[in-house]
């Protein structure tokens, strides 16, 4: 919980905006027969199986509609646990122990002491909780947690052992902090790089992720047939998101729209391997199958995955993505469940309410008891195969409190290694290996930002804006570079902004995207940074100084960079390098010696654009014509030379939907802030005017106005909501209210008793769930203005950062209406 307070307002129900259908006509329904048969693992142990016919036998419906439900520890306390047998928490993207993102170790594992506690204390027998976390690129949501490459730089390094090492390590820092269960891996084969979570996927080839599952699912769980199989220095692994994910057009939540052949012979991908290895939980996705929602596709859960394939562990939703289904909400979905679901994941203070109705579901038959029961023993089994029955609370298990390991000097050595592995030489016109006795400049922001070379999924969902001393263990690449100049006997200096007094030997430049995190990550064309081309100039401004310049690029993907390939004399692709950026200069740099001490070993597993309009590029489309393809990276043994390429940006290229409308005191460009008797101010908030204070004299009202109209009609459909932060100057003399100008009207709901709530002179942060404006008749496709903020009267009030979030929120209510 940050400084500011928390007042959430409520979505209406409303129902999902339907996708236009492709021009293939191609059905939701599966056909189990035409899909893999796979050697599920690891097996049925009958004395599992005996002791879960006794549980079964002596739990109530009410225990059994307990094990159905995961809820976010920002929703549930441990004590409600022992009334309602909520069988799992998880802690969201931006959840903490007790409301604290930067938690220690030491908190978190008293938290889940807390929550085993209350499940063993509730009546009925005796079945602990477990916990769900997103460790996706080691325990990234602790600070000073090793955090390893983005899997789309571990695709690049085309190592299996070392993938099942880093599956290892992610696991003994999650277990020693008490935690069960990680949401890992992610095995999306990705086809249309705008999408936002393009960096969880290895490749947009389906044999890496095929070659990589196995052994990162046998780094997390242990190998089936061992005595290390779940053990308690492992966790329970999920395999996510089944199925087609990487298929929905780059847009998060999206529609895969193909055929059956395409879904299993791309999307699959390392799924059977994952089975095979024994994965204990498979999460549904948030996207569907030409039309149909994943967490509804009983022909897919039921008939492909668990039946066809196997599969006998438990499926998990994605957070609330149950409430996507058909006729389904957030609080009521037993079509989820009839489909295969086996337990929801839910986020926000109605959980009780999902508790209830589906309790009733399964009394009166609308979910079959032995669905339930089918349900129940999938997650038992996992839970007792995992040991949590019998090795008490999670601070008594062998690894839990050693704290030592996380972020150790040999888990960091590791990550070291993953990046100078995962690291893909694009170009090097003779510069490269840099001598470590130079003068070297190094350049960019990025360069000692260790949130920017991590990316999203650290620390906090969105990774933005931390500050180094956000991770406590770890180097950025600034620091890496200066250290090994150092010991080279050279000098190496840092200016963010390029400028230098003494001319430098070379300069190393590192720039890139900033952190995302899914939605916030989709972008409408490959272009890097179409807005701002600070980073282009400054390679043009030393390349024209005569220095020889080595580009390090940052990014979740492969992006239109021709204009700073044609700057730079080298350049890397860094994707995402995680905590360790001393691996970079591993490998930029030569030893005393003279000859490179590690060469470059990544490879593309994603095609790289020659166009930003080649945004779908594949080996398999017709038409291949990418600027380095797939497979491609040179090195010191084998170098190549890069021509001059073509800048031409071509016309008409779709523009963003943008997600942040005001931030650090300004609106995106071409927008304004304007509106008749209102006057504005700059005031400080978190930094010097970055925030807006907006005063009425009189009745009147203030827009934030786009250039043109967007399109958010698909984040309206989902848990996105319009957030600012406000804090009251002074009491209003009239009625405020909060608007949405799209479609040539404004859709307003009422605030002024929301506002009223924070006390006076304090910030409070505002959640509006779009589908409340989508549900009062404004066009989510037409949006000209976010936010319209009105008053009947005199009024004083300061705002900052106006964007659109996920925010978790109760289910009852727009605005001030009850």
């Amino acid at each position: 919980m940050t400084a500011f307070s928390r007042i959430s307002l409520s979505a209406l129900c409303i129902g999902l905006l339907a996708a236009p259908l492709a021009a293939q006509n191609t059905s939701s329904t599966a056909r189990p027969d035409i899909w893999p048969a796979v050697k599920a693992q690891p097996g049925r142990d009958p004395a599992v199986e005996k002791r879960i016919d006794a549980l079964l036998k002596a739990m109530s419906v009410e225990d059994k509609v307990g094990q159905l439900i995961q809820v976010d520890i920002g929703s549930i306390k441990p004590e409600e646990v022992r009334t309602t047998r909520i069988g799992s928490v998880l802690n969201g993207g931006n959840s903490g122990p007790y409301d604290d993102e930067y938690a220690s170790p030491a908190k978190w594992l008293r938290l889940a002491d807390e929550f085993y506690d209350a499940s063993m204390a509730a009546k009925g027998p005796k079945i602990p909780i477990i916990w769900g976390t997103d460790s996706v690129h080691g325990n990234n949501n602790i600070v000073g947690a090793t955090l390893f490459p983005h899997n789309i730089g571990l695709g690049a390094a085309r190592d299996r052992d070392l993938i099942r090492e880093i599956g290892r390590v992610t696991a003994l820092e999650t277990a020693a902090a008490g935690l069960d269960w990680t949401f890992a891996p992610t095995l999306a084969v990705v086809q249309d790089d705008r999408w936002g979570r393009t960096y969880e996927s290895y490749s947009e080839e389906p044999e890496v992720a095929a070659d990589y599952a196995g052994a990162m699912i046998e780094g997390v769980q242990g190998k089936v047939g061992t005595k290390g199989f779940l053990s308690p220095d492992h966790l329970i692994a999920t395999t996510k998101h089944f199925l087609g994910d990487g298929g929905t057009g780059g847009r998060d939540q999206g529609d895969t729209r193909v055929s059956e052949e395409v879904l299993r012979d791309v999307h699959l991908g390392g799924y059977p391997a994952a089975i095979e290895a024994g994965t204990q939980s498979v999460m549904a996705s948030f996207s569907s199958w030409n039309g149909e929602k994943m967490s509804g596709n009983k022909s897919l859960l039921t008939g492909v995955l668990k039946d066809r394939m196997g599969f006998d562990g438990f499926v998990v939703g994605d957070w609330n993505s149950h409430g996507q289904v058909k006729g389904c909400s957030n609080e009521d979905c037993a079509a989820a469940i009839n489909a295969g679901l086996d337990m929801f994941m839910y986020s926000g203070p109605a959980w009780k309410t999902l508790y209830a109705n589906t309790l009733r579901e399964a009394k009166d038959g609308t979910i079959p008891a032995a669905r339930l029961d089918d349900a129940v023993r999938r997650i038992l089994r996992v839970k007792l195969r995992a040991g949590t029955f019998d090795r008490g609370r999670p601070s008594t298990r062998a690894f839990a409190g050693k704290f030592d390991s996380i972020g150790s000097a040999e888990h960091r050595a590791i990550a070291r290694r993953a990046v100078q592995e995962s690291l893909v030489l694009l170009k090097n016109e003779g510069v490269l290996p840099l001598k470590p006795s130079a003068n070297i400049l190094v350049a960019g922001e990025a360069a000692d930002s260790i949130s920017q070379q991590s990316g999203g999924w650290s620390i906090t969902w969105q990774g933005i804006d931390l500050p180094n001393s956000a991770f406590p263990n770890a180097q950025s690449i600034w620091k890496g570079i200066e250290e090994t100049v150092k010991a080279g006997g050279g000098t190496a200096t840092y200016a963010p902004d390029g400028i230098f007094a003494k001319k430098p030997d070379a300069a190393i430049v590192v720039f890139g995207e900033k952190p995302y995190a899914e939605f916030k990550g989709d972008i409408p064309n490959l272009e890097y940074s179409p807005n701002d081309k600070k980073d282009v100039e400054m390679l043009r401004r030393l390349k024209a100084a005569g220095i020889p310049v080595v580009a390090v690029f940052l990014s979740g993907r492969p992006l239109w960079v021709n204009a700073e390939l044609n700057a730079s004399d080298a350049f890397v692709a860094a994707f995402l390098p995680g905590s360790e950026g001393g691996g970079v200069s591993d490998v930029l740099f030569a030893g005393k010696d003279g000859k490179p001490q590690h060469d470059f070993r990544g490879k593309l597993t994603f095609s790289w654009p020659k166009r930003p309009d080649q945004y779908v590029l594949n080996r398999r489309d017709a038409n291949y014509d990418p600027l380095f393809a797939f497979g491609y990276g040179l090195s010191y043994a084998k170098p190549g030379k890069v021509g001059k390429l073509d800048e031409t940006r071509p016309a008409g290229l779709e523009q963003a939907a943008p997600t942040t409308f005001f931030e650090r005191g300004q609106v995106p460009p071409g927008w304004e802030v304007a509106g008749d008797g209102v006057r504005q101010s700059g005031v400080d908030h978190r930094a010097q005017e970055d925030a807006k204070r907006l005063t009425w004299s009189g009745p009147g009202a203030v827009s934030f106005t786009a250039p043109r109209p967007f399109d958010i009609a698909r984040e309206s459909n989902g848990e996105i909501s319009l957030v600012f932060e406000y804090r009251l100057e002074g009491k209003p003399a009239g009625a405020l209210s909060a608007g949405f100008a799209s479609g040539g009207k404004t859709v307003e709901v009422p605030i002024s008793a929301t506002l009223a709530a924070t006390g006076a002179g304090q910030w409070g942060r505002l959640a509006i769930p779009l589908k409340c404006f989508a549900a009062r008749g404004a066009d989510m496709a037409t949006v000209t203005s976010p936010l319209v903020l009105r008053s009947t009267g005199a009024a004083d009030i300061s705002v900052s950062d106006v964007k659109l979030d996920y925010v978790s929120i109760p289910m009852t209510q727009c605005g001030d209406e009850k």
